[in-house]
């Protein structure tokens, strides 16, 4: 297969950006693409070439194919990464990329298609005896048989959309009196989501933990995995915080879901980078959940344990080299630990909060990673994800990687919207969280907002003092009390934590 001499990224914000670079150190031209919202988008700025492909509903830019191909041959690119979200889980944009002679940065269209379906992909991997959680192997639609089967594994049980994802189309039904309601529910979810209304049943594990094994596989039939990554941490089904090591897993357990999840890769003739999700119960029995048959947002994790850059290596591999080690090279290096900056409210349930980033500073130091597309003064467009940023600390141990985190959090300076670094800070203290002791219900059984309103911050205790000694000396010079107050600085969420 031919070099790579120009890549074309057929996304944006923080993840467009993040192939750049590492296409740039490998020699690579870069091409942007971008909507009327984001014609001043730092991915716009640091690409070689950008082509608009249209207005700022991504129905009408990030997601229209032949748009996206015109943009690759205009600008005479020899591939196309997808990145994360919009096409990159499209078995048809991965199969007209390649028809139209140019290289996908992923999977086989067939692969995608095959784990784009949860019942398909059940069936390819338990012929590799990959464990899976008890339930149906077909689609049900039969209220009287998804019942007696319901009964059968006993409930709770779980109703999941076959082509579902992000929560949608999954209902858990406690009972058998519930189920009717929470069936047609599902289906009638499913039908409007993803245009498929096959859903299936399953186990519900009650105290669930998400873990997931980033896997490597080149176009030569090698297959390897980058260790775990600990996702419970999840709000609305989606992740906020992840971490690897996991802190749960034995030398031995993560040996035995590490094999899993290669063989699940190898049930789906598996290429490139790929992510493959289980979930973990209380006794650590783990089950094969799904698989992201694209790079992961998490990713910088395993980036920083295993001192890999996997964009440079999903390049690689695209260009039909063979897999630069094998699963003995590999180990892991101390702990990394990634928070998603959102512009959401914790305080409201979570509600994006889109606005205008008044004040925008990184934090600084060693062992701290930010990936974002934003700058101070730029609008966070309400047509896209609200993920501001992407902050990851890597430390020799977990512990220490976590009280770096707090800091690097406390240094992040967002004002101008609300952001969930307060409710990031929130976690990092929990006693749950530092201890491991937690799961995928971490937000409903300890997260209250009122909690992030505390008594107080150093800097505001501070603020206080000076105030009351103003006060005490008879200083009535309001200019005098501006000045000895100058330099007291506060990020916009921990102002929000005493409000």
């Amino acid at each position: 297969m031919k070099k790579i001499k120009k890549l074309l990224v057929a996304n944006r914000g923080e993840i467009a950006l993040r192939i750049m670079r590492s296409a740039k150190e490998m020699g690579i031209a870069t091409v942007a693409v971008y909507s009327e919202a984001d014609r001043n988008a730092l991915h716009v700025r640091f690409a070689d070439e950008a082509v608009c492909i249209g207005p700022p509903p991504s129905s009408q830019s990030y997601l229209v194919m032949d748009k996206i191909i015109e943009a690759a041959k205009a600008t005479q690119s020899d591939a196309i990464h997808p990145g994360y979200g919009f096409l990159s889980e499209n078995e048809d944009f991965a199969a007209l990329v390649k028809k139209s002679g140019l290289i996908f940065i992923g999977p086989s269209a067939e692969s995608i298609e095959l784990m784009g379906s949860k019942l398909a992909a059940k069936a390819a991997v338990a012929k590799f005896n990959v464990p899976l959680v008890p339930g149906t192997s077909e689609p049900i639609s039969d209220i009287a048989k998804a019942k007696q089967i319901a009964s059968e594994i006993g409930y709770p049980i779980l109703i999941k959309a076959s082509a579902g994802g992000g929560g949608k189309g999954m209902r858990i039904v406690e009972n058998e009196l519930q189920f009717e309601e929470q069936m047609e529910r599902a289906v009638s979810e499913a039908t409007s989501a993803f245009g498929d209304g096959s859903v299936f049943i399953e186990k519900y594990v009650t105290q669930p933990r998400h873990i997931e094994f980033q896997i490597f596989g080149d176009q030569h039939g090698n297959v390897v995995h980058l260790f775990e990554r600990e996702c419970s941490i999840q709000r609305r089904h989606q992740k906020v915080i992840e971490e690897a090591p996991s802190s749960v897993l034995t030398p031995e357990l993560r040996k035995q879901m590490g094999e899993a999840a290669v063989n699940v890769a190898k049930a789906a003739n598996y290429f490139n980078a790929g992510t493959v999700e289980f979930i973990v119960d209380e006794n650590l029995n783990f089950y094969f959940l799904e698989m992201n048959t694209r790079l992961q947002v998490e990713h910088p994790v395993t980036e920083l344990i295993t001192g890999l850059d996997l964009v440079k290596l999903q390049i690689k591999i695209a260009e039909g080299e063979k897999l630069p080690f094998k699963q003995e090279d590999l180990s892991i290096r101390g702990h990394a630990i990634e928070v998603r900056v959102y512009a959401e409210d914790p305080a409201n349930n979570f509600l994006p909060d889109i606005g205008t980033l008044k004040t925008y500073r990184r934090p600084q130091g060693h062992g701290i990673r930010v990936d974002d597309g934003f700058e101070q003064g730029m609008k966070i467009p309400f047509y896209y994800d609200p993920m501001i940023a992407k902050m990851t600390c890597h430390d020799e141990t977990r512990i220490k990687a976590i009280e770096k985190t707090i800091r690097a959090i406390d240094e992040y300076e967002i004002t101008g919207i609300e952001t969930t670094l307060g409710f990031c800070r929130f976690v990092m203290d929990h006693e749950a969280f530092r201890t491991g002791n937690f799961d995928t219900k971490f937000v409903e059984k300890y997260f209250k907002p009122e909690l992030l309103k505390t008594t107080g911050t150093e800097d505001e205790e501070l603020l206080a003092s000076v105030l009351a000694f103003s006060v005490v000396d008879g200083i009535s010079k309001k200019s005098e009390v501006h000045n000895s107050t100058n330099s007291v600085s506060t990020s916009k969420w921990r102002k929000n934590r005493v409000q």
